[in-house]
Formats: C-alpha cells, sequence, structure tokens
C-alpha cells in the first residue's frame, strides 16, 4: 500500500525537512506584530522606474528558499527586472547590515522577511524615508509599503478540519490526540487556534492528550516520544509546520507504528517536500495545508510593482493561499513538481 519511508533518518536531514514555506516562514525565532500602517512619500513613481527588486529572505540554506527564488527570478525577468538576492546566513546581525547596504545602494525595493520583526522597524523606516519601497514578507511592520501574508488561520483551519472528519469516519470518534504548536509569534498562535479550534469542535470525542510547544523537526520528536510514553495509543498528531508533523511521524515510527496504520492520521502545514512525499506514498502521514512555490515566488516581485504603480498597502499587498493536500490529489504532485 505504501512505499516505507527510511527509518533512520539523521539529524540533518531532519532538519533539512523542517524547511517549507512554512517552515521557511516558521522554524524561525520571528515575531509579527499585526498591523497595516504604511510610511512614507518617496517611491518610484510606476513600475517602469523599478529596475531591481531586493529580497532579503535570511533561510537561504532551507529547500523551500531554492523553490521559491526559482520562480521569484522567472517572474523578474518576465517583468523587466532584475532580482538581488541577499545570503543572511540565518543571522539577525547579518540580515541588518545587509539590509543597510541595500539601502546605502538606494535599491528602488526590498522585500525583507524579518528574522526578529521588531528590530527592522528601523530599516523599514530608513528605506521608505530614502524613497525605496518596502515589503514585507511572512507579516506585518509598522513602517511599510505593503506586505505578503499567508493564510495562517485558515491553514490551521483545513488541517484540523479534515483530521476531525478521517478521525469521525475511521475512528468513529474516539481516540486521542496531540498537537504540536507555536505559541511564540503571531503567525503560530494564529495556526495553533485554527487547528485545536477546528479538530476539537468537529471530533469533540477525541481526547485531547499533548499541547506541546515544537515547530522543529527535533523538537517535535522529543515531545511527540514523552507523549507516547504515557499515551502509546495516541492517534493523531497535528504540527504547527510541517518540520513538526515530521517528527511526530518519525516518532511513532520508533515507536514500532506501521507506516500505513489505518487508525493513525498525522498532518502538518508548509508543504515540506519530504511531507509531502511521505503523503504520496500512502504512509499515516495524510495532509498538509500547503503553499505554493509558484505563488509566492511570483508575489516577490509583483507586489512592490504594485506599490510603484500607486496602489495603497491594502490594494499592493497580497494574502497567498494555503491549500490541504492529501494522496491522489492532483495538487499534490503539482507542488512537489515545483520543488524541482
Amino acid at each position: 500500500m505504501s512505499t516505507t519511508a527510511p527509518r533512520d533518518l539523521s539529524r540533518r536531514t531532519l532538519l533539512a525537512w523542517g524547511g517549507g514555506i512554512g517552515a521557511a516562514v516558521l522554524a524561525s525565532a520571528c515575531s509579527a506584530p499585526a498591523s497595516t500602517k504604511s510610511s512614507g512619500d518617496k517611491v518610484a513613481k510606476s513600475s517602469t522606474d523599478v529596475d531591481t527588486v531586493a529580497w532579503d529572505y535570511p533561510f537561504t540554506f532551507l529547500p523551500v528558499y531554492a523553490g521559491v527564488a526559482k520562480f521569484a527570478k522567472a517572474r523578474a525577468k518576465e517583468k523587466g527586472v532584475a532580482l538581488e538576492q541577499t545570503n543572511d546566513n540565518g543571522r539577525p546581525d547579518v540580515q541588518a547590515s545587509n539590509l543597510d547596504t541595500l539601502i546605502a545602494k538606494k535599491v528602488p525595493a526590498i522585500v525583507s522577511f524579518p528574522m526578529v520583526f521588531e528590530a527592522l522597524e528601523a530599516q523599514a523606516a530608513k528605506a521608505l524615508s530614502a524613497g525605496i519601497i518596502w515589503v514585507t514578507y511572512g507579516g506585518t511592520l509598522q513602517n511599510q509599503s505593503a506586505s505578503i501574508t499567508f493564510s495562517f488561520e485558515e491553514g490551521g483551519r483545513k488541517l484540523g478540519e479534515d483530521a476531525a472528519a478521517w478521525a469521525q469516519e475511521s475512528l468513529g470518534g474516539k481516540g486521542k490526540v496531540a498537537f504540536l504548536v507555536d505559541d511564540t509569534i503571531q503567525l503560530g498562535r494564529e495556526r495553533t487556534a485554527g487547528m485545536i479550534d477546528a479538530f476539537t469542535k468537529a471530533a469533540p470525542g477525541m481526547e485531547v492528550v499533548g499541547r506541546e510547544q515544537a515547530i522543529d523537526p527535533d523538537t517535535a520528536l522529543t515531545k511527540t516520544k514523552a507523549i507516547l510514553a504515557k499515551h502509546p495509543d495516541v492517534n493523531v498528531v497535528l504540527g504547527i509546520t510541517d518540520g513538526a508533523a515530521f517528527g511526530g511521524y518519525k516518532a511513532l515510527v520508533e515507536a514500532g507504528r506501521a507506516e500505513d496504520d489505518a487508525e493513525t492520521y498525522v498532518g502538518g502545514q508548509d508543504g515540506d517536500l519530504g511531507s509531502l512525499e511521505l503523503i504520496r506514498k500512502g504512509t499515516f502521514y495524510r495532509a498538509s495545508a500547503a503553499l505554493q512555490l509558484r505563488d509566492i515566488g511570483n508575489a516577490v516581485i509583483d507586489v512592490p510593482l504594485a506599490v510603484a504603480d500607486g496602489r495603497s498597502d491594502a490594494e499592493a499587498s497580497a494574502d497567498v493561499p494555503i491549500a490541504l493536500v492529501k494522496p491522489g490529489d492532483a495538487l499534490l504532485d503539482e507542488i512537489i513538481a515545483q520543488y524541482g
């Protein structure tokens, strides 16, 4: 029924598989205060004035980065602009230095994914004062021209609803569920609320036996093992990221759970390649609330150009949609192919 996934995955592989947009988006220790305020009056008068878009993404070592970059480059070529990319090495100090360099060069537009959102308010304000378009990626800042965000609550809700429907059908609505959550940042809190509220509402007979903070595979592996020590018969593990869900999946497999067990459901969020492949193979990793690399890559170019053409923050900003993907879905194969 299923193709067996390797049981001896290394720590390096675990971390690499934690890199879905999510992850890219989620596995960082960032915080995104909700705001839609735009600042600065000196921006390019039209998209024809924007010959370069600088994309500042601090986690270039994650697998998802190459996928998004591929589509951002293609969109930039289509629109006749250059795409300049930073290399922050996952360090806030390097990110701040790179942004200062971009501002000093007066690039027409910057799209930045802040590692620590509050810490980049100063750079964003400086960019706007210099007449540079600033687009915040993965959240919003007080100082910005526009933003690229993701439907965080919706993704959690879709996953929770699907898992609950499965529990009702496969378990008669009776069993045990554990949640791997993130309560530290706005993005994580929204996903967590959507996931837990949807599941518990639709499957009230399921006993919640764990609610642990975990966004990466290693932490999730440890936390899930602790849950299994007390509740070895856990049926459902839902993750705030696919990285966390994969850690939960591996804990269950290491505990002796058959990888195609009919009474187990693991699901995550982001659309990490490793998790999507497990879904396609027919394991008990059954679903992911996934983002499409193409949509994000296009937004990296389209949003700043929309600002240059005079659109307001609300008009130019993009909220990238999330789709729940499951075995047999055409979209599942499409998103996997986008990693190629």
